[in-house]
């Protein structure tokens, strides 16, 4: 619970003038946040997402392509001592996942980074963040449901021999005309938002729980082919090969703050959120750490040369079979599903606050008040998504979505510093331990991570910004609510 009884219901307290802040740099107080949580046009959002939930949506926006085919570009260069990688990696996800974890039970709305930013930093960083969020969620959701489609080609040659047209699917460039599978998966993903948060986040729990279990039962069947020897050398490459590993690992990680965007729909969010965002980063981590110690001990480290090794190919040669492959490619089409789903949610929930804010048009924080869902945001953005996997090249902007997440995680640090200095009398349900050491921490090594990337990807988010920009000065500065409607100022100033 906030201070001052501050909560998801309550009312809007007086207003004052801004006092004379510039239009980019007006904040948007907490108490404004926390009153108009779940509201919009048409409707409310409704709370129902308890912590299961809110940590299967975690989960599920995390655990998906990564591990099923990111061994056989780490392990080349950690050799055994991936497992180490996935730890390291885990740990820088952490720090950002504690500045998330404090700010989720603090201001517990739809926005999240967007709307952390907007009550610390301003509405110009805000914008910026929400400009990165879209390019991270819209442009990932394409992606992964291109891959979508790979695994359903392997599942069905592994179970009957079939492979589908390479006509339908690929996108234009990449072989094809039209990738079909990428298409339905998006759709399918937007049949179960459109029915509402609950029927959501128990289909997600359901391919949460199908998904896990193909892991566990990948690491069943594979330790019989486990040798000591495979172990060793356990770091063949030394600290340094282990430390490049965990960059590439850390895009694994991606996906933790996905429970953050469920602030208005869940029952009990201070309490919650937070314990959602670490236990689901923890449970990743653990799982991801498993996979790889089987993975490395079943097949010699220098077999994963070139990329290409894929834990079907290790259940394949420890069984000699095709049956426990087909299981696990199985897994990885509900992984990429549920991928799909979460990472669709959390979406529509960032244009829903950006929408009620005056940012983006209104037809996006539009509730229907029969399914309490944003149901135009979610067929516009579905749509967007699903045409943009099927019929356009993404090609290396995929790769922009890393540092468009970047950038939002960094943000985040620096948001919970400065609304402990900002309100530091507010009450909160989770605290960083050793702040500012731990947020600074956690900025410094997303600083570090977007300066490792390349120039190709560092021109398209450039790009990306100067779009931004156009669209904020040009649409949302002039349409912000808070351009005409006055501010709280006791609380702010």
């Amino acid at each position: 619970m906030l201070d001052q009884g501050a909560g998801p219901h309550t009312p809007k307290i007086p207003t004052g003038r801004h006092g004379g802040a510039s239009r980019l740099t007006r904040r948007k107080p907490v108490e404004m946040l926390l009153a108009e949580g779940g509201h919009g046009g048409g409707g409310e959002l409704r709370r129902s997402l308890g912590l299961w939930q809110l940590t299967m949506i975690s989960i599920g926006a995390t655990l998906g392509t990564g591990i099923f085919v990111v061994l056989g570009q780490a392990v080349p260069d950690a050799g055994p001592a991936v497992v180490v990688s996935f730890v390291i990696a885990g740990l820088t996800a952490l720090f950002s996942a504690l500045s998330y974890a404090e700010l989720a039970g603090t201001i517990p709305v739809a926005g999240s980074s967007y709307s952390y930013a907007y009550a610390t930093m301003g509405e110009l960083v805000a914008w910026v963040c929400g400009w990165c969020l879209l390019l991270e969620y819209g442009v990932s959701v394409a992606a992964v449901a291109v891959g979508w489609g790979q695994y359903i080609d392997e599942l069905l040659h592994a179970t009957l021999g079939l492979n589908l047209p390479q006509a339908l699917s690929a996108p234009p460039g990449e072989g094809g005309l039209f990738n079909v599978p990428a298409l339905l998966v998006v759709l399918l993903a937007m049949a179960f938002l459109l029915g509402g948060a609950r029927e959501s986040a128990r289909a997600n729990t359901v391919m949460v729980i199908v998904k896990v279990l193909a892991l566990l039962l990948f690491c069943a069947v594979a330790a019989a082919g486990v040798r000591a020897g495979n172990y060793q050398p356990f770091m063949p490459l030394g600290m340094a090969g282990v430390s490049a590993a965990g960059a590439t690992l850390f895009f694994s990680y991606i996906g933790f703050d996905a429970a953050s965007t469920a602030g208005e729909e869940a029952k009990d969010p201070q309490r919650d959120l937070p314990r959602a965002i670490l236990l689901s980063l923890v449970l990743v981590t653990a799982l991801y750490c498993l996979v790889a110690a089987v993975a490395v001990g079943a097949m010699p480290w220098q077999r994963f040369e070139g990329g290409e090794a894929a834990l079907s190919g290790i259940l394949r040669e420890v069984t000699g079979q095709d049956f426990w492959p087909a299981v696990l490619a199985f897994g990885a089409v509900v992984a990429i599903a549920s991928v799909v789903l979460t990472v669709l949610y959390g979406q529509t929930r960032i244009l829903f606050a950006m929408s009620r804010d005056g940012l983006v048009p209104a037809v996006f924080s539009r509730v229907d008040p029969r399914s309490g869902t944003p149901r135009a945001n979610t067929v516009i953005v579905s749509a967007f998504c699903a045409t943009l996997a099927a019929a356009v090249p993404l090609g290396g902007l995929a790769d922009a979505t890393s540092i468009g997440t970047l950038f939002a995680f960094g943000l985040v640090n620096v948001a919970v510093i400065v609304l402990r200095r900002t309100r530091p009398g507010m009450r909160r349900s989770f605290r960083v331990p050793l702040s500012p050491l731990l947020p600074l921490a956690g900025l410094g090594l997303c600083l570090w991570m977007m300066l490792s990337l390349d120039a190709v990807t560092w021109a398209v988010f450039g790009v990306w910004m100067a779009v931004g920009a156009v669209v904020y000065f040009g649409y949302g500065m002039r349409r912000s609510r808070l351009k005409t409607a006055p501010d709280p100022a006791s609380t702010e100033e």
